[in-house]
């Protein structure tokens, strides 16, 4: 059994939505910034761009379609990466802290260990498929 089952149609219809919203409320929710206010708009901002980034991608969901997917997971990774770094730079504590930390876990495990390669063009349409003889 693998555990990279999640699958670009997955990722664009239950995760980049979902998750960005999230991003901009959770804040709010929890009260993040009591370390830093940093820590309650640094998830606010990466949102409104998580929205951005969702619509301009080229997956299902995707309004204008001008990001290529795999491109969309480097920036999901780079902001996993971000997410870990933040608690050190900006010097959150606790709950700041670690908000951040599972989020950098969350995103890190979704886009690598979880994320399902995509299947080649030519797999997809059976053009690979030949018969001998």
């Amino acid at each position: 059994m693998s555990f990279r089952f999640i699958t670009k149609p997955i990722h664009a219809y239950l995760i980049d939505y979902p998750v960005a919203i999230v991003l901009m409320a959770a804040p709010f929710a929890l009260k993040l910034g009591q370390s830093d206010p940093v820590a309650m708009w640094l998830s606010v901002v990466v949102g409104i761009a998580a929205l951005l980034l969702a619509a301009l991608t080229d997956h299902p969901t995707g309004l204008v379609r001008i990001i290529p997917y795999w491109l969309h997971l480097w920036v999901d990774r780079a902001v996993g990466v971000v997410f870990a770094i933040a608690p050190f730079a900006f010097k959150f504590a606790e709950l700041d802290a670690r908000y951040y930390w599972v989020l950098a876990a969350a995103v890190l495990l979704t886009t690598s260990v979880f994320n399902a390669p995509e299947e080649p063009v030519a797999t997809r349409s059976g053009l690979e498929r030949r018969t001998a003889g």
